[in-house]
């Protein structure tokens, strides 16, 4: 492995191998991503895997809209082999309060107004797409059907491997620790085991991980780590084809193709680096989501884990270039849904470091509008 590259990604997992692979695509072929575990090790290995387009931003909805178009044939895009397991079974997003309710109404018009087929249904509606559905206390939900969910593993390893046919170099089991700089610009990483790599491009998509690197070269993004639980299933015969989320008691709850069903709750805990799961997020997780689904509570439970949210103070992802360290640029604060928005962003970023136009100004997602009070606020997160 030599010594010097054109660029130096920082993460394998689903943003980190498509940034690799966008910019390998515009011609920058000369590329080392560096992984401290193996690829999706992080988050992206322990996410839910579920792309949804139901965002209450115009930016998050436009990011998953055009996501989604990527995720609907990645295998052609990436010329990756096998399946990436997308599934399109739509998401029903419940409200249990009126104020929930009349913020659903205000998400869809930003939805329809990009062209997103997103539709307001009454509970009667609701219990046609879920017959099993308790809908007391809810007020109305909203339905999808393009959304729907991936297999994480599958659709990153497309990036990455089609990163690597472009001429891309992949380096697991090897953490970044260091950073080194000349003259106000990026020169290298420094890994664990003492070596030294060499590029005047670095992007730091290491997720949880990314604000502490960036501070070795003076930045302080204010993007902290939040554990979130999941469990799975047994399978069972096919029962659920739409996913079920609710922001108000916070819980997503989807079969997967295998008739696993994964389901997770928000945990509202201090900021951690965490990931080891709980039994009070068991107890609670299978209490909240039995109430609403009864009739999982036979299922049995196989295993359950934990993860971490990068969390933005606004819900929106930072893209920013280091002040004093030119050429170093962090992508990270996704807030959980960095799965599902990774393809437009890779694509944006890319365009951006290649010099390539896009209709997107990556400019909006600097983290100067922090500091300028300016926050672009997502409502509709779990």
């Amino acid at each position: 492995m030599k010594k010097n590259y054109e660029a130096i990604v920082i993460g394998g997992g689903i943003v980190g191998c498509a940034v690799a692979f966008e910019l390998a695509k515009r011609g920058l072929t000369d590329i080392l991503l560096i992984e401290k575990g193996y690829l999706s090790s992080g988050a992206t290995g322990r996410c839910g895997a579920g792309i949804r387009q139901q965002w209450g931003s115009k930016l998050n909805a436009r990011l998953a809209l055009e996501s989604t178009h990527i995720f609907e044939h990645l295998e052609q895009y990436t010329g990756y082999g096998q399946s990436c397991g997308l599934q399109q079974g739509g998401y029903l997003l419940v409200a249990y309060t009126e104020k929930e309710w009349a913020q659903f109404q205000e998400n869809l018009k930003v939805q329809q107004a990009l062209g997103i087929d997103a539709k307001a249904l009454d509970l009667q509606q609701a219990k046609e797409i879920v017959p099993f559905l308790n809908t007391e206390g809810m007020f109305g939900a909203t339905f999808c059907e393009k959304d729907g969910h991936a297999n994480p593993f599958h659709c990153t390893m497309a990036y990455a491997q089609g990163a690597a046919r472009m001429g891309a170099e992949i380096l697991t089991y090897t953490e970044v620790t260091g950073l080194r700089t000349q003259s106000g610009r990026i020169t290298g990483v420094e890994t664990a085991g003492g070596d030294f790599f060499g590029a005047d491009l670095v992007i730091n998509c290491a997720n949880v991980r990314a604000p502490g690197l960036a501070k070795l070269v003076g930045e302080d993004i204010p993007v902290v780590s939040e554990r979130h639980q999941a469990l799975v299933t047994e399978p069972v015969a096919p029962l659920l084809r739409s996913m079920v989320m609710s922001f108000h008691r916070s819980f997503y709850v989807q079969q997967t193709p295998h008739g696993s069903f994964v389901m997770g709750i928000g945990p509202h805990e201090e900021p951690s680096f965490n990931t080891r799961s709980s039994w009070k997020f068991l107890e609670k997780n299978c209490a909240v989501i039995c109430e609403t689904l009864p009739l999982l509570r036979k299922l049995n439970v196989v295993r359950q884990w934990a993860g971490s949210y990068d969390l933005s103070p606004d819900h929106i992802p930072v893209i920013d270039e280091a002040k004093r360290a030119k050429g170093f640029y962090s992508v990270c604060g996704f807030s959980g849904h960095g799965f599902m928005v990774a393809p437009r962003i890779a694509i944006l970023v890319a365009n951006h470091l290649t010099g390539q136009t896009d209709d997107l100004d990556i400019r909006t997602f600097s983290q100067e509008r922090y500091q300028k009070g300016v926050f672009l606020l997502e409502p509709s997160v779990v």
